[in-house]
């Protein structure tokens, strides 16, 4: 399992009313190279810091710092510029990515290529960072809500939700907060290419890192290269649409993991898919009433649905199943972010800054009624009201969306069964780039195809558009290979 897969498991058209790039000096900043720091130390990686404004809008005041990383090609005849890469999130640092793309499968010719880039994202990581002092208690929480059964579980959570909502719009870094957008970190990138001196970049985006890279595209179409986005959010980036997608997302997952355990009774979860999905169901009421071993109902959703985003993890959250249902030692689980405050703030200031969520709680009512009789399984918790329904109203800019202007370099990849970034989503963010893109569809259910699975028919395609430019003429569909 690679650490990049782990870590993104820990959420009118742009082209018209197109969100204001920024010009930059075509002499790159002098970048002083050095070693990463030990705990994202890699062989060959190098790290360094880059000033960017605070304000994109007055590039000449308040500065802040984003963290940067790269992985330089060894072979300097074969290479062809700079591949930023960005592994999901919000609020997941990214300096690590570079090394572990290249331990998890990223071809050679690749990295012969290009020199990898990663940075971590404004707010994030070792880049200037943002907090919402969310206590021990709040962080144990995580990023799902509670599953709400009725109305009033919804009025309760908008409690809570609120609470959080004003201790980040008070918090010591709230200075941060209206410009930690999605849009302000693509003109990050694009400082970053030009400290880099490049023309061009490239990009190799995943999850939330699909709708960085579309942004970015839209944004500044002539200086992208060769875009990679793969599990994919719609258009509209991760807003309450994304959240709620994660219902059905499961639902169409699940029937995947079901077989897998049914045809292992040594779990004892069931002998049949239908048995196994039951177990969910009662696992989460029992836990609901009474946790075991720190695992509420809350979290049991939360491990479920994370460890649902690779197949290697199927048998993990089958073990941990068994160990909740009989009360042994829980198995050991994947690691979580470093900074955890920092990763929950960091994703809160991202989605609730790009989009207008829901504001009443009689909306989140409804959609909660209405998710949960259709996706029972998690439906009572996607739908549930978050701190980004009293997140301050004030805006920098109005949100954008992706449109079809400019260069035809855009390569979506997609599992049909992603959890996540669930198709629905992907095929919208297809047909927003109209000609501009074309999609490679994977039959499987991982969050994360490119490098990581199998699939031969998916991942040689990207490979070939990264290395020679030659892209898929039309769009793709794989089917799933022996050995996935």
């Amino acid at each position: 399992m690679n650490r990049t897969l782990s870590l993104a498991l820990s959420t009118t058209a742009m082209a018209a009313t197109v969100l204001p790039g920024v010009s930059v000096a075509a002499t790159p900043d002098t970048l002083d190279w050095g070693t990463c720091p030990e705990e994202i130390a890699a062989p060959r990686l190098e790290c360094a810091t880059l000033g960017v404004p605070l304000d994109h809008r007055d590039p000449g005041g308040r500065q802040i710092d984003i963290e940067i990383s790269r992985l330089a090609s060894e072979k300097p005849a074969q290479r062809r510029g700079v591949l930023l890469t960005n592994p999901g999130g919000p609020g997941i640092p990214g300096t690590a990515n570079p090394a572990d793309l290249a331990t998890g499968g990223l071809p050679q010719e690749v990295l012969d290529s290009y020199d990898v880039i990663g940075f971590d994202p404004r707010g994030v990581g070792r880049s200037t960072q943002v907090t919402c002092e969310l206590t021990a208690e709040q962080q144990d929480r995580d990023n799902f809500p509670p599953y709400a059964h009725t109305a009033v579980d919804v009025e309760r959570e908008a409690e809570y939700a609120r609470t959080v909502a004003e201790q980040c719009a008070d918090s010591p870094t709230a200075w941060l907060l209206p410009h930690t957008t999605t849009a302000n970190t693509a003109r990050d990138m694009d400082r970053i290419r030009a400290a880099l001196g490049e023309p061009k970049l490239s990009y190799l985006g995943h999850s939330y890192g699909t709708y960085l890279g579309a942004v970015y595209t839209t944004m500044f179409p002539q200086r992208s290269d060769r875009i990679v986005l793969d599990s994919n959010l719609g258009p509209g980036g991760y807003d309450v649409t994304a959240m709620r997608s994660f219902a059905p997302g499961l639902e169409k997952r699940f029937p995947d993991f079901a077989a897998f355990a049914a045809a292992r009774p040594d779990y004892g979860l069931g002998n049949t898919p239908e048995q196994v999905t039951a177990k969910y169901f009662e696992l989460a009421e029992r836990l609901e009433v009474e946790p075991v071993q720190g695992i509420d109902r809350t979290r049991f959703h939360g491990i479920t649905f994370s460890y649902l985003y690779a197949d290697v993890l199927l048998p993990l959250l089958a073990a941990t199943w068994q160990a909740l249902d009989t009360d042994q030692p829980l198995p050991a689980g994947l690691p979580g972010p470093a900074d955890l405050e920092n990763a929950l703030a960091g994703r809160l200031h991202v989605i609730c800054n790009d989009s207008r969520w829901p504001g009443t709680v009689e909306e989140y009512q409804e959609n909660v009624a209405a998710d949960r009789a259709a996706y029972p399984m998690l439906g009572g918790v996607s739908a549930n009201i978050g701190p980004c329904a009293f997140w301050p109203e004030e805006r920098v800019e109005p949100p954008g969306r992706i449109g079809d202007r400019g260069p035809s370099n855009v390569l979506m990849v997609q599992s049909e069964r992603d959890p996540g970034t669930p198709l629905a989503g992907a095929r919208e963010l297809r047909k927003a780039f109209g000609k501009r893109a074309t999609m490679i569809t994977v039959d499987g259910g991982e969050h994360g195809v490119y490098p990581f699975s199998r699939n031969t028919c998916a991942n040689d395609p990207v490979t070939a558009y990264l290395t020679t430019g030659e892209r898929p003429s039309q769009d793709l569909a794989c089917a799933a290979e022996p050995g996935e």
